[in-house]
């Protein structure tokens, strides 16, 4: 009993301490060791130079191609100002009168597309902005919309997006990018038609209060905006506020290079992959693996390669500082990975620990005789805890991933069901207060999370957290599709 008090007060000063600011990648190693030191189990230095650090080295070979190249994507379009007529187009569109469903729209277009959500939120708000203010839409519902297009649908279930969320379940499970499609799209959906019920329901129930006397000026990244955002996958110090004056591509240049990322990735997964010989990667120089470990990535990686190819290349007279922006870029992406990193490492520690034994049998036999909503709870808490969609489940994975596998083989269920789950149930818990995209957003809008966080709350948590059961449902009487 004691250890087991030992590893939820580490989890609970993980989540305090990483509230109050400190870096992850102190508090991950320091607070790990302590667990080692305060349970008397196992070995100090051999726990972390093997246990610690061998789990978070294979996280960073794994990954960190895909968020490098994210990265560079995203700085790509904000520097080349495609983010930007991405939502002018889509918001000049639709107009003023469907205001919120332009700002959603537009999100969901360029997150899903590859483009960070921390990118997207920079390029709408200011456009979001004089949109709500034109159509007297009160402010403080901006941030709740804003998560609705950028955190929630294209993030974890859309089939095929390339963000982290939906690449880290593919090693673990033997999946693609397009795990259970028609399940993602059905949650997808509801994810979409839920939010925009509850935004529109607000925006009649507070119509009297109008815009609101705010100040739009966009908040300019700091360095403490820069702590909160890197463990979603991007560094909002390396956002440039002011592009250079070459003028801004038309709409077919904008959206070439998000089309591309989805099209290159689908054909990769399907057809070019699939018919190359892989056999080689039996070898021990490769790793003693197979296709299925690394057909996603390798999909993923290929498409944002030539999507960034393409993207310079029809830029390339609005990128003149180009060197800067990938080496900006190239930046980005170490501190959350490294952030992430230390997550799966401090997971890796926990594990090892005797007293986790008995946590995993208590996490496990949740969901009774269905290892979908054991899977669900385990992702929605850790996310929660860590504040960190791609952390929680990391540690989730790490930690259970073998285990919900063997169990879900054992009950017919498909890798590709466990992984729709997976990158869905990270959509939750993830989104409470201290979430590093939350305090961001709400920094970008200039509002508090007394303004804004209720709205927010029920377009990027509860709404996703009943789409889950959705989906839940759905994949467990039809099974994946």
């Amino acid at each position: 009993m004691f250890d087991i008090l030992v590893i939820l007060i580490t989890l609970g000063l993980l989540i305090y301490l990483a509230y109050r600011g400190i870096s992850l990648l102190i508090l991950a190693p320091a607070l790990a060791t302590f667990a080692v030191v305060a349970t008397l189990d196992g070995p100090v230095l051999a726990s972390y130079s093997q246990v610690f650090m061998g789990s978070a080295a294979g996280f960073i070979a794994l990954y960190f191609p895909v968020f490098l190249l994210g990265a560079i994507f995203g700085k790509l379009m904000e520097d080349s100002g495609s983010a930007k007529v991405m939502a002018n187009a889509i918001i000049g569109l639709l107009g003023s009168q469907r205001a919120i469903l332009a700002v959603v729209l537009s999100c969901a277009v360029m997150t899903y597309g590859g483009v960070s959500l921390f990118v997207v939120a920079f390029a709408v708000y200011p456009i979001a902005a004089a949109l709500f203010r034109q159509a007297n839409i009160p402010k403080r519902l901006m941030p709740a919309t804003i998560a609705l297009g950028a955190f929630t649908f294209t993030m974890t279930a859309l089939p095929g997006t390339p963000a982290i969320q939906n690449a880290i379940p593919m090693p673990f499970f033997g999946t693609t990018p397009f795990a259970a499609p028609g399940l993602g799209l059905i949650t997808a959906l509801v994810m979409f038609v839920l939010g925009m019920l509850w935004l529109e329901y607000r925006a009649r129930q507070l119509a009297a209060e109008g815009y609101g006397v705010h100040s739009d000026d966009p908040a300019t990244p700091d360095k403490a905006m820069r702590e909160r955002a890197a463990g979603e996958g991007f560094d909002v110090m390396e956002l440039t506020p002011e592009r250079p004056s070459v003028g801004l591509p038309p709409a077919w240049v904008a959206v070439l290079p998000l089309v591309l990322v989805i099209a290159i990735n689908l054909l990769f997964t399907f057809v070019l992959i699939p018919r190359m010989d892989t056999g080689f990667l039996a070898l021990p120089l490769y790793g003693e693996t197979d296709i299925d470990q690394v057909r996603g990535i390798w999909s993923i990686i290929a498409a944002l390669t030539l999507s960034i190819i393409v993207l310079i290349a029809i830029n390339w007279r609005r990128l003149p500082k180009l060197t800067l922006s990938m080496d900006c870029g190239a930046n980005a992406a170490l501190l959350p990975i490294f952030n992430t990193a230390s997550l799966v490492g401090f997971g890796a520690v926990i594990a090892s620990l005797a007293a986790f034994v008995l946590i995993r049998d208590s996490v496990v036999m949740l969901g009774g005789d269905n290892p979908l909503i054991s899977l669900a709870i385990a992702v929605n808490i850790l996310a929660g805890m860590t504040g960190s969609a791609s952390g929680g489940m990391s540690i989730a994975l790490s930690t259970l991933g073998d285990t919900y596998l063997a169990m879900a083989q054992a009950h017919g269920i498909s890798p590709e069901l466990l992984h729709r789950v997976t990158a869905v149930a990270t959509g939750g818990l993830d989104s409470l207060p201290h979430n590093g995209a939350v305090i961001t957003l709400l920094a970008i809008c200039g509002l508090t999370h007394r303004q804004a966080y209720p709205d927010l709350a029920m377009t990027a948590m509860a709404v996703p957290l009943v789409a889950l059961v959705v989906l839940i449902t759905l994949g467990t009487v039809f099974g994946s599709f």
